[in-house]
């Protein structure tokens, strides 16, 4: 397949600006750029399938731009929900040091910073050099500003799309760049982009838009940053082992979808995993496929043997066998819960909601279905306390066969 249609088969297209875009992808040295926010000091999953994207366009000859904004990150790009909280120059620095390193790290793009041609230019030449070619109505017919006039947008926000406009124009005239891929929520601001070049260099100028589908999960909501839940790249957030049970979890109706967009395996790998989603799902063959694929990308084959033991000693009662670290990076992936210290099993899993009552808890230990720290625990009034914790105060439960929670004692 020429690269377009791989592109397309993956799921990887959403939008592009002109056709033309089609032969400069299979036949041209396109230099593009991609950006992102410093709002964290991660990337997380849902960032990964744009970077692979980018990849891909790499492998196949073009010449990528990662550009990590430390002008934008001041002002945040207007989001449906509300103005965006103000980070202090101090957090947006941090993350700026910290996205530098990771992006350079696994992926080793070219890295810029759009800061370093915003910082100086004032606010008479922003008006006049940069304002005077957007229209009101014309900002205010993407979708991005759009959803928010009911409930009202700062003139900071509304200015973003000038800001991410500017980076297109700079990165054409400085690099050469004439293409910007992106996630399909950036459509408005790429395009805006294209107009600003076009209308500072001629409408012959040959730049192009292309963005992606968001990745999202099985319920319809994207992936993204949230007070719990978010599957960070950065294996010191998010270990090696939670990565893993993450995607080795993930749903039989997107796998599929997740083996396309975030691994480099071949269609006929692929097509023959997706026969076993269908054939043989008890096995999870794909889900392990695509796993072990990100795992290894992200995090190296070393981290994979690790988060693949610990996922074999778990699932088989050999906790014993595993080291404190791995302990560590085991328990990252399960819920936490606070009880008392010296407190009874029975009432530790009614503290930990692990059980609905005491009743439960007694029927559950009772018949053998808890075990602490690897070991089956059968005398409800037995004492768990900070004497038994494997792991900085904290002792592992499993309930059942599968269903592993965090004790932490105060």
């Amino acid at each position: 397949m020429k690269l377009f249609d791989e592109l397309k088969w993956r799921g990887l297209i959403d939008n592009i600006s002109d056709p033309q875009l089609e032969e400069e992808l299979n036949h041209g040295e396109l230099t593009f750029y991609i950006g992102t926010d410093p709002t964290a000091d991660s990337m997380h999953i849902g960032h990964y399938s744009s970077l692979l994207t980018a990849k891909r366009l790499k492998e196949a000859g073009h010449h990528p731009i990662m550009l990590v904004g430390g002008a934008t990150g001041f002002i945040g790009d207007p989001k449906a929900s509300g103005e965006r909280s103000m980070l202090t120059k101090e957090v947006l620095q941090h993350n700026y040091e910290c996205l530098s390193k990771q992006i350079e790290a696994v992926f080793g793009f070219q890295m810029v910073n759009n800061l370093d041609w915003t910082k100086d230019i004032s606010v008479i030449d922003f008006l006049r050099d940069y304002g005077k070619h957007f229209n009101i109505n014309y900002m205010i017919s993407k979708d991005t500003v759009k959803r928010r006039l009911e409930t009202g947008i700062s003139y900071t926000e509304f200015s973003y799309m000038i800001l991410q406009s500017l980076d297109f124009l700079h990165l054409y005239e400085a690099h050469n760049c004439r293409l910007q891929i992106g996630g399909q929520d950036q459509w408005g601001n790429i395009t805006s982009g294209l107009e600003l070049i076009r209308k500072k260099h001629g409408a012959d100028v040959k730049c192009y838009g292309l963005t992606m589908p968001l990745i999202t999960k099985a319920d319809g909501t994207k992936f993204g940053k949230s007070e719990s839940g978010t599957v960070w790249l950065d294996k010191q957030k998010t270990s090696a082992y939670a990565l893993y049970q993450f995607l080795v979890n993930t749903e039989d109706s997107k796998v599929v979808e997740y083996l396309k967009r975030l691994t480099f395996l071949s269609k006929e790998e692929i097509e023959a995993l997706a026969e076993k989603v269908v054939s043989e799902p008890h096995k999870r063959e794909a889900q392990k496929a695509l796993a072990a694929e990100v795992v290894r990308s992200l995090h190296g084959e070393q981290e994979l043997e690790k988060a693949m033991k610990i996922t074999a000693c778990l699932f088989s009662n050999r906790i014993k066998e595993l080291q404190v670290q791995e302990l560590a990076d085991a328990m990252q992936g399960f819920e936490h819960r606070e009880v008392e210290d010296a407190i009874s099993l029975c009432d530790a899993l009614v503290a930990a909601k692990i059980a609905s009552s005491k009743r439960e808890a007694r029927e559950l230990i009772n018949g053998g279905s808890i075990q602490v720290n690897g070991e089956r625990i059968s005398d409800p009034t037995w004492v768990l306390d900070q004497a038994h914790a494997v792991c900085d105060g904290m002792s592992l439960i499993k309930k059942g066969k599968r269903n592993y929670f965090v004790i932490v004692q105060k």
